[in-house]
């Protein structure tokens, strides 16, 4: 029997597909059961239009058998068979695609959907197989055919007998070498694992022998495919821990079935906790994506905008154009319409759960939020209008977590800002000096304790026109009363003195100068310019940080005793002033949790006052 050669591209492509388009060997199984399965389809799609064919789905099946002793891994489906032409053409000319062929001369509909429109997923039988073998009758046919390669050489055909239409494929698996172990491939239970992974929804049922018994491995109907009101929770909620979304239970489903300009179908699923590495650079984000049932990428992390990366779940298209080994997306249109409308779902989802479902929300929030402000600082805050609804701070006046919009509905007519403070923590903010005239003012101030809080609100800049103040920003924008009005630094003669305190200080701090937000505190650090020493603290901690610093005003309580003895050690002792002022600044230093750069010097001076 004459060997025939493929074409020599044929030959290289086969290398190639062998070598390179394929990230993982088990992707095979998948690909000749999606064959299978397409076979079956088109005797399916035959008999709408042919009379003579009566199609009975529960006639038709894909039956898997592993033969360890001799190395053998047989796939048989019942579907539309191949011809000794069709041999010819699907098998002996790679990247020749029959279902594709079969689709545009049947003119099926884009619903129609045939999974193998490339020719190449058969070929990847080669990364697993030194022989592959395929036995065909085709439909209406009484002769068989066989069709034998041992890879890029070549390949045979010759007549043979087969009793029933339809393909059978038989794989001598390879022996197992120092790298690999081909041998998984001739065990019953990592067939099984494999054909759930990744074709747990072919519409035909997938045989296999177990235990004297031919059991059905697959599902067969996605959940996805069912109506919404036949499912219950107890369903999505059993769906999400087969699935291995996560070891929780999902605070809410989201069931799509979408049939307009992006046709697809999706559940989406908002966990209650974060996984341990979620908040780290080893986390992947992404949905499952499916193509007719069958599981082309584990994560599909361009179906998910990064700020919401905590959802888990899966989406079933047809529409998407894939790459030659269906592993990989074409970057088009209906991805970018799939990714959108999923985007718009999920945030509606919440502002439900927002609205309707507080402490659920407030649980999530607890989780994810951290992600959800991570979303407006980034991409220069381009998604900033999208996510600003769904924020949370915790309130000084609610004493729990409130949104801005909240915030705004109740703020007093005289009130310019919406005021927060930063801190590490919420009891730490409540005992902050700079706190006191807001506060007395009855204004509410948001506490933000998390390290991006604050950039957060620096890039969102306003909220329904009412712009963000710190409490630590020189200028609150308040009116303070007519007493502490009375005098300027220059007309009371307080200005020489803190010119002097400021030299003193030298670079340390951009001005000295009285305050009018203090009330009972002898002094504090506030700040100018865009950023705050809670920003200065973090930025300092990260790498390559530039020594960005905040610019640092001194603020001096001039009401309080302490000033009096600066005006008296300013007047007769300026060893003393330099004395106080250092150990005022340190003090404001303490206060900020800032760390002081010599200790030593200031215990000494504290216990020069002590003496």
């Amino acid at each position: 029997m004459a060997m025939k050669a493929f074409k020599a591209e044929s030959k290289r492509l086969l290398d190639l597909m062998i070598h390179s388009i394929y990230t993982q060997k088990e992707i095979f199984l998948r690909e000749l059961i999606s064959n299978a399965s397409d076979a079956i389809d088109k005797i399916y799609y035959r008999a709408l239009t042919d009379d003579k064919l009566v199609f009975d789905k529960d006639s038709y099946h894909i039956k898997i058998s592993a033969d360890k002793e001799n190395r053998l891994l047989t796939l048989t489906d019942t579907g539309i068979g191949m011809t000794q032409e069709d041999l010819e053409n699907n098998l002996g000319v790679i990247a020749k695609s029959g279902s594709f062929a079969f689709k545009q001369e049947n003119e099926l509909k884009e619903d129609h959907s045939i999974i193998g429109q490339f020719g190449v997923g058969f070929y990847s039988a080669f990364m697993v197989a030194d022989v592959v073998t395929v036995i065909s009758r085709a439909l209406g046919s009484d002769q068989a055919y066989k069709w034998e390669s041992r890879g890029a050489d070549g390949y045979t055909i010759e007549p043979c007998d087969k009793d029933t239409v339809g393909t059978q494929i038989i794989l001598k698996i390879k022996e197992n070498t120092e790298d690999e172990q081909y041998d998984e491939f001739l065990e019953p239970y990592r067939l099984k694992a494999i054909i759930k992974k990744y074709s747990d929804f072919i519409r035909y049922p997938i045989k296999m022998e177990q235990d004297g018994e031919e059991q059905t491995v697959n599902s067969m109907v996605p959940i996805w495919r069912k109506n919404k009101n036949e499912l219950t929770q107890e369903d999505y909620d059993n769906f999400y821990a087969e699935k291995r979304y996560g070891f929780d239970k999902p605070i809410k489903h989201i069931h799509i079935q979408a049939d307009g300009a992006a046709v697809y179908r999706a559940i989406l699923f908002i966990p209650e906790k974060p996984p341990f590495d979620y908040y780290t650079k080893e986390y992947e984000k992404g949905l499952e994506l499916y193509s007719n049932g069958v599981l082309i990428m584990n994560k599909c992390a361009d179906l998910l905008p990064d700020y919401f990366g905590f959802v888990k779940g899966m989406v079933d298209s047809e529409d998407l154009s894939l790459n030659i080994s269906r592993e990989m997306l074409q970057h088009d249109r209906q991805l970018k319409l799939i990714a959108k409308n999923i985007a718009g779902k999920i945030k509606s989802q919440l502002l439900s759960l927002l609205k309707d479902e507080r402490e659920k929300y407030e649980q999530f929030y607890e989780s994810f939020g951290r992600q959800l402000k991570f979303g407006v600082y980034s991409d220069f805050g381009m998604n900033k209008e999208t996510l600003q609804d769904l924020l949370l701070f915790y309130s000084s006046k609610e004493k729990k977590r409130v949104t801005l919009d909240e915030y705004v509905a109740r703020m007093q007519e005289d009130q310019k800002y919406i005021y927060y403070a930063s801190g590490e923590s919420i009891d730490r903010i409540e005992k902050s000096p700079k706190t006191e005239l807001v506060l007395d003012k009855g204004y509410e101030v948001l506490y933000l304790t998390d390290d991006i809080d604050e950039f957060a609100l620096k890039v969102l800049m306003s909220y329904k026109d009412k712009s963000f103040k710190s409490v630590s920003d020189s200028d609150l924008g308040i009116e303070t009363d007519a007493k502490n009005d009375e005098e300027t630094p220059e007309e009371s003669g307080q200005k020489e003195l803190f010119d002097e305190m400021k030299s003193l200080l030298a670079d340390k701090v951009k001005a000295v100068k009285a305050s009018k937000r203090l009330k009972s505190h002898p002094v504090c650090l506030s700040t100018e310019g865009e950023v705050s020493i809670e920003m200065e603290k973090i930025l300092q901690a990260m790498p390559n940080s530039q020594d960005v610093k905040a610019d640092k005003v001194l603020e001096i309580n001039v009401n309080h005793a302490v000033f009096q003895s600066l005006k008296d050690a300013y007047a007769g002792d300026k060893e003393k002033l330099a004395l106080y002022t250092n150990l005022l600044y340190h003090q404001a230093l303490l206060i900020e949790g800032l760390p002081i750069q010599d200790p030593v010097a200031f215990t000494n001076d504290i216990c020069k006052v002590m003496v």
